[in-house]
C-alpha cells in the first residue's frame, strides 16, 4: 500500500469498543498499571515514521509521546510540537503497533522440557521478555497458569521492562482424566479445575472469577478419541457462570460439531481453529449472528514437523536466537530431524493445517470476528515470538490475507476480541505500545522480522532482534 498523502493534524481517540468489564479492568484491579509510566521519560516525539496505527496507513507522520500514551499525531514536519520534547527521527522507517496474541502460554517450558515446575515468576518473566524482543506486547495466557498468576501478572504489569503485558485465564477448566493431559503436560500440580458435572462447572468458574482471572478457558476436547471430551452439560453451565460474572469464554476445540455446540451455547471465542472438516453456512451464521470470535492459531500442528522439515532455517538468526542452547542441539540433529518426519502423526498434522487454512480463509471472506494466537509457549516447539511472525506468514501466504489485513488481525481485532480499549491502535489516549521496523510489513509480511526497537508504555524496552539470543534462558 501506497503511503496516505496529507496525515491529519490529530486523530480523535476512538469509543471504547467494549465495556470495561475484561482483561482491561481487571489490570486495574490487581495493582497494574495500564501505561505504567516512566516519570523520567518527559515527553517524545517520533519523527517523520511510516505508521501503520492497526487499521490503516497514516504515511509519514510523527508521534507525541506522553506518559506512556499517544498525545498526538501530527503531520511529519509539524512545527507546533511540545517545547523541549526529546526527538527521535525515525525518516525511512515503518512503525505498527505492538502485537496482540489472545492466546499463548508462559512459565510451561524451559529447553527441551516442560511443565508446571518452570511455573515461577523468573521464568513467567523471562518468556514475556522473548515474545517483547520479538514484537508481542501484549499476550493472553489461556490456561495451565499456577496458583501465583495473579501475584505475577501484577508485578509485571507494573513494569514494561519485565516483559509483555500478561493477562490469562488462570488455571483454567478441564475434565476429569481429560484435555489439558496433565502427565503429557508435566502437571504434576496440576492448575487445572476439572469438575465432573455442572455444579462443579459453576463453583469452578466462582472460583477462578473471585481469583481475579481476565477470562475463562475450557478445554473441550477428546485428543482425537483419547481423552473423554467435556460434555455439554459442563461447558454450558461455565460458560453461563462465567457469563454472570461478565467475564468472557475461550475454549479449545478441534473438530466442528463440539465447536457449533459451543456457539449455540454462547462461547465467546473459539480458541483453536476447527481442523477435522469444512466449516459450512449454519455455523458461519450462527458466528456472525452472536459475534463470536475465532482464533485459528496455525502454527499449532505446523510446529509440530516444520522445524525438522526446514533445516536450514535454523540458519537465520531470526528463528535461531529464539531458540535455547538444548532446543538448537535437538533440532540440528539429523537423526531427530528424520524421526520426527517419518512419524505417522506428522501428516496429520499436515492435513490438519491443510483444513485449519481453508476455514480461516472462509471466515475471512464470510466476515468473522478474528484474532490472533499461536499457542506458543506451551510447549518447547511453540516458539515465543518466532511463532507469531510465522503466524501472520501463513495468514498471507496459505489463507488470502493481505498484509495489511493480517496486521489488523494481530493488533487492532486481537485487542478488540479480549475487549481492551486501550491498545492495538496508535491513537490519542491509547498505550504508546510499539515496534519501529526497517522495512515495509505493507509491502511484504516478512518485513515485519525487521525490528529495530519495541516500545512499551511509551519506553524502549527491546531492539534491535538482532541483539536477542534465548540461550541464556536455558
Amino acid at each position: 500500500m501506497s503511503p496516505r498523502p496529507g496525515a491529519l493534524v490529530a486523530l480523535a481517540a476512538t469509543v471504547c469498543l467494549a465495556a470495561c468489564s475484561g482483561p482491561a479492568q481487571n489490570a486495574a484491579d490487581t495493582g497494574a498499571s495500564s501505561a505504567a509510566p516512566d516519570p523520567d521519560t518527559g515527553v517524545i516525539v517520533i519523527d517523520n515514521a511510516r505508521v501503520f496505527d492497526g487499521a490503516r496507513d497514516l504515511g509519514e507522520v510523527s508521534l507525541v509521546i506522553r506518559d506512556g500514551l499517544i498525545e498526538l499525531i501530527a503531520e511529519a514536519g509539524a512545527n507546533d510540537l511540545p517545547e523541549g520534547a526529546e526527538r527521535i527521527d525515525h525518516r525511512g522507517r515503518f512503525v505498527i503497533p505492538g502485537l496482540v496474541n489472545d492466546h499463548a502460554h508462559v512459565g510451561n517450558t524451559r529447553g527441551t522440557e516442560h511443565g508446571d515446575r518452570f511455573y515461577t515468576q523468573d521464568q513467567v518473566s523471562a518468556d514475556l521478555r522473548q515474545f517483547q524482543a520479538y514484537g508481542i506486547t501484549t499476550v493472553a495466557s489461556l490456561g495451565m497458569n499456577g496458583s501465583a498468576f495473579g501475584e505475577i501478572r501484577a508485578a509485571i504489569n507494573a513494569d514494561p521492562m519485565l516483559g509483555a503485558q500478561l493477562y490469562g485465564a488462570g488455571g483454567g477448566v478441564g475434565t476429569p482424566d481429560g484435555a489439558p493431559p496433565a502427565a503429557n503436560m508435566g502437571l504434576s500440580d496440576d492448575p487445572v479445575t476439572r469438575p465432573a458435572d455442572a455444579e462443579g462447572a459453576r463453583a469452578a468458574v466462582r472460583a477462578q472469577a473471585e481469583s481475579g482471572v481476565d477470562l475463562i478457558k475450557l478445554w473441550v476436547d477428546d485428543l482425537g478419541g483419547k481423552s473423554p471430551q467435556m460434555t455439554p452439560e459442563v461447558y454450558k453451565a461455565a460458560i453461563e457462570e462465567a457469563h454472570r460474572h461478565d467475564l468472557l469464554v475461550a475454549a479449545h476445540i478441534h473438530d466442528l460439531v463440539p465447536a457449533a455446540d459451543l456457539v449455540a451455547s454462547g462461547v465467546d471465542i473459539i480458541a483453536h481453529g476447527i481442523r477435522d472438516q469444512a466449516i459450512g453456512a449454519p455455523l458461519i451464521d450462527a458466528m456472525k449472528a452472536a459475534g463470536t470470535g475465532y482464533i485459528a492459531t496455525l502454527q499449532i500442528d505446523e510446529a509440530n514437523y516444520i522445524y525438522a522439515e526446514q533445516a536450514d532455517w535454523l540458519d537465520t538468526p531470526f528463528l535461531r536466537n529464539a531458540l535455547p542452547a538444548s532446543v538448537r542441539a535437538q533440532w540440528s540433529d539429523a537423526a531427530w530431524r528424520e524421526k520426527k518426519l517419518a512419524d505417522p502423526a506428522t501428516q496429520t498434522h499436515r492435513d490438519a493445517l491443510a483444513v485449519n487454512l481453508a476455514n480461516l480463509s472462509t471466515l475471512r471472506e464470510a466476515g468473522v470476528r478474528i484474532g490472533f494466537g499461536t499457542d506458543a509457549g506451551a510447549l518447547p516447539h511453540r516458539v515465543p515470538g518466532f511463532a507469531e511472525h510465522r503466524e501472520l506468514e501463513l495468514m498471507v501466504d496459505q489463507a488470502g490475507f493481505s498484509p495489511e489485513q493480517a496486521l489488523v488481525v494481530a493488533t487492532s481485532a486481537a485487542a478488540q476480541l479480549l475487549r481492551f480499549d486501550d491498545r492495538g491502535l496508535l491513537q490519542p489516549g491509547k498505550r504508546a505500545d510499539f515496534i519501529v521496523l526497517s522495512a515495509d510489513p505493507l509491502a511484504d509480511i516478512r518485513n515485519t522480522r525487521s525490528i529495530e526497537a519495541v516500545w512499551q508504555a511509551g519506553r524502549k524496552v527491546a531492539g534491535p532482534i538482532a541483539d536477542y539470543d534465548a540461550q541464556a534462558r536455558d
